[in-house]
């Protein structure tokens, strides 16, 4: 995928992360598909190591993956959140 898809694919996948686990998390539309690509990378991963498959392209189940990734990353984040 170019730059660009990444973008809206990182963007798709933040966005819907942060609508199926709503909550007081970092905002704005950088920091959505900066979250959504990053949970795209952790969803690879995890997809991989539990044989799912990685995230090749833009199709629904490489979508899941990316929004799994993105809700584990937010449930990091809310956990070290709240222990500051």
């Amino acid at each position: 995928m170019g730059i660009l898809s990444w973008i809206l694919f990182g963007l798709l996948a933040g966005a819907l992360a942060k609508m199926l686990m709503p909550g007081n998390d970092p905002g704005g539309c950088l920091v959505t598909i900066v979250l959504g690509i990053l949970g795209s990378v952790v969803g690879g991963f995890i997809g991989t190591a539990l044989g799912f498959g990685t995230v090749q392209g833009f199709d629904p189940r490489s979508l899941a993956i990316a929004i799994l990734g993105t809700i584990v990353l937010l449930v990091v984040y809310r956990e070290f959140r709240g222990r500051n």
